[in-house]
């Protein structure tokens, strides 16, 4: 029988070792008062100080809430305060932390200690080096070059302590050090619900498609090897017959049934699934989801194809956008599964007429239901137990086939083994190389058309999973912020409006082709100091080889 890899909160025993007053550059203080001669001395003491790793922002959990907001794809009734340019400096935080690297550093400083066999030992190691691995990875998005200590520090390691910044490209080539000795040592079945050896592949795959790719429209070199790393993470992953995409044949609500699941242990899809259960562990997410302000950009909206398999400009099936019923119909099947549209059940029998716009349900008239279901259960505060995804196996067929693109690589077969299985799921027709014509309004027109296509199906595919500034990042494509259409919602037509009441809608604001403007008065305007963000002031301050961020 197949095993899926479960993830829950794992209450342990040594939270004190997670707690370390956060009052400096590294977060001096001891990690704990229990001497590590008298801890470490069997597995259960190992799997005891790992088990802190799987709480809090450590796991990247997909929860939907307000995902996205930063990028092109939503426009919430909040401006994001980045994109705005209203950002401003940090005093101090600003996610330059290292206390959780100095929680791993603690563990592969002691954990030999143990008298237990190294084949047990690399297991915790494989765990801590995964998890130090993504976080040395989130603060190089962030912040571009930061420090990288790889030792527990002490109070006298000055050096390390107040050292410069390492380049980019060097704590990278760590992290992916880090990667391959997790994927080289975590079991492929793991007990007690903890890493395998597919988790560590897919987030090595994740990390060298974003690695790779920046390399390359960055002009920084050497992306080849990470983009090949990323292919031979994500086929280990497909070779092994564990996974495949979730379909019970019902292309108009297999995508949107995929992420309402009480269950996803057992769901072919769940490379590693973070789960909930009554009277243990629930979330809010739904009732969140419900109440969040949220809504897509009528760029986004515009970038889902039609039925036939061609984008809106070119296709004869658009009907265009007069109404939202016109603009939904012909559209790819993931368009009114991932947006709330007639008929569309808000709330136990509460059916959708007319997009909620004037309300606190959604900015745009693009209302985002992924995740979002009609359940009183689901509904009620803090007790959703939908399961959410931590790694899931159609983004891992998404970096396949944009990694074996950029590497010249991408032939009909691997389309059809990684892009054309979503498809199959949706009953849109599959995506030949052969009859690819370039979209006239295309936002990269000076790509290849199939990496062209290949990256908009993996922003329709992964919407609302909070990818989107990191692949413009990756991609160098921040000014897709400038487009206009970011910051519009749906079209909002005199006689549609009249359908409205008019204290509903009497203070919405159009631009002058009708289309609803979430920020009157105001446009994006990117800059390229946006792709990292600041450095707080304490840390400059503390430590003078630190330099700011540029533009900062």
């Amino acid at each position: 029988m197949k095993t899926k890899h479960i993830i829950y909160m794992i209450f342990f025993a040594l939270i004190a070792f997670a707690s370390c007053k956060k009052d400096s550059f590294l977060n001096r203080s001891p990690l704990s008062d229990i001497s590590p001669q008298n801890f470490f001395k069997n597995e259960s003491d190992l799997q005891v100080y790992c088990n802190q790793y799987y709480s809090g922002p450590n796991l990247p959990v997909q929860n939907f809430v307000n995902q996205d907001d930063d990028s092109d794809d939503k426009a919430n009734l909040s401006m994001n305060s980045f994109l705005a340019g209203t950002y401003t400096v940090p005093t101090t935080g600003g996610q330059w932390d290292f206390g959780f690297i100095r929680t791993c550093n603690f563990f592969l400083a002691n954990y030999s200690r143990a008298t237990i066999g190294d084949d047990i030992k690399n297991i915790y190691v494989g765990e801590t080096l995964f998890f130090r691995a993504n976080d040395f990875w989130k603060k190089v998005k962030t912040f571009g070059d930061v420090p990288y200590v790889n030792k527990y520090i002490t109070d006298t390691s000055k050096s390390v302590l107040y050292g410069t910044r390492m380049p980019h490209k060097q704590v990278m080539d760590s992290v992916l050090k880090d990667l391959n000795f997790a994927v080289a040592h975590l079991p492929v079945e793991a007990a007690d619900g903890r890493l395998n050896k597919y988790c560590a592949l897919a987030l090595k795959a994740r990390v060298c498609l974003w690695e790779g790719t920046y390399r390359k429209y960055f002009g920084v070199g050497d992306e080849a090897t990470y983009l090949q790393q990323a292919t031979d993470a994500a086929e280990q992953i497909m070779n092994s017959g564990q996974f495949d995409i979730y379909s019970t044949g019902k292309p108009q609500t297999d995508y949107y049934n995929l992420f309402i699941q009480d269950e996803l242990k057992g769901n072919p899809e769940a490379i590693m699934p973070m789960r909930y259960l009554t009277t243990v562990l629930t979330n809010n997410f739904d009732r969140q989801l419900g109440e969040a302000g949220d809504g897509y950009s009528k760029d986004f909206a515009r970038s889902f194809l039609c039925t036939d398999g061609k984008p809106t400009s070119l296709s004869p099936l658009y009907k265009g956008d007069n109404t939202p019923d016109d603009e939904a119909t012909n559209r790819d099947p993931r368009y009114k599964q991932q947006i709330a549209t007639r008929g569309f059940d808000f709330l136990n029998g509460d059916l959708i007429t007319l997009p909620r716009i004037g309300t606190s349900v959604t900015s745009t008239g693009y209302q985002p239901i992924k995740g979002r279901s009609s359940s009183l259960a689901a509904w009620n505060a803090s007790q959703s137990t939908f399961d959410v995804f931590i790694f899931r196996y159609a983004e891992t067929l998404l970096i396949e086939a944009e990694a074996k693109a950029e590497l010249g690589l991408c032939t009909q077969t691997v389309l059809d083994n990684t892009i054309n299985k979503l498809r199959d799921r949706v009953g849109m027709p599959h995506m030949v190389i052969a009859t690819l014509v370039k979209d006239p309004r295309s936002d990269f027109p000076a790509l290849p058309v199939l990496i062209d296509e290949i990256r908009r199906e993996r922003r329709i595919e992964l919407g609302a999973e909070g990818f989107r500034f990191d692949d413009l990042h990756r991609w160098h494509a921040g000014t897709l912020i400038n487009n206009p259409e970011t910051v519009l919602g749906m079209k909002l037509t005199p006689a549609l409006r009249a359908q409205y009441p008019a204290d509903q809608v009497g203070s919405i604001v159009v631009d002058a082709n009708n289309y609803i403007r979430v920020y009157p008065g105001f446009t994006r305007t990117w800059s390229d100091k946006l792709y990292l963000y600041p450095l707080p002031i304490q840390e400059l301050t503390l430590n003078p080889n630190l330099k700011q961020n540029p533009g900062w």
